[in-house]
């Protein structure tokens, strides 16, 4: 059973998985990854999520504002042994809620070409395709996503 807790980004389990991530997109996409990494520093982000089975940290997500109206998910993973499980669904799941919650009526993401189960498991949630913004904006490798929020 997976139990999501919310919390900072100085959660040591986030920390953890994060630097998992950027591993994995450096392997991914090699020295490209070096001109993503700026915009993946997330030092003081209050808006985290972080999935557990059992003490074990197994999966991340947060979200910070983009503007007045928008807030963007950000550092989306799951260890690659508890993919395919639902587990990044309800991550973003509890993403959506909290910026409802937090009075965003929408959200945009950013995720790389080469990252196929990110890009299913958007347009399996309702996100649709948006021109890149800001500074993914002529990014080749950059697809970006967004999605209005309604109640619940």
């Amino acid at each position: 059973m997976v139990k999501l807790i919310r919390c900072n980004s100085k959660s040591p389990d986030f920390l953890s998985l994060t630097k998992e991530l950027d591993a994995d997109l450096s392997q991914r996409n090699g020295t490209v990854q070096l001109s993503y990494d700026k915009y993946n520093k997330l030092p003081d982000i209050e808006t985290v999520v972080v999935a557990y089975i059992g003490k074990v940290g197994v999966g991340c997500g947060c979200f910070k504002e983009y503007d007045n109206q928008t807030a963007e998910i950000k550092r989306m993973y799951v260890k690659p042994e508890n993919r395919g499980n639902g587990i990044a669904k309800q991550i973003l799941v509890e993403l959506e809620k909290w910026a409802r919650e937090s009075r965003y009526s929408r959200l945009v993401l950013e995720t790389g070409l080469k990252q196929p189960e990110a890009i299913g498991l958007y347009r399996n949630k309702g996100y649709s395709g948006i021109a890149n913004y800001g500074q993914y904006a002529g990014m080749p490798n950059s697809i970006c996503f967004g999605k209005q929020l309604t109640g619940k």
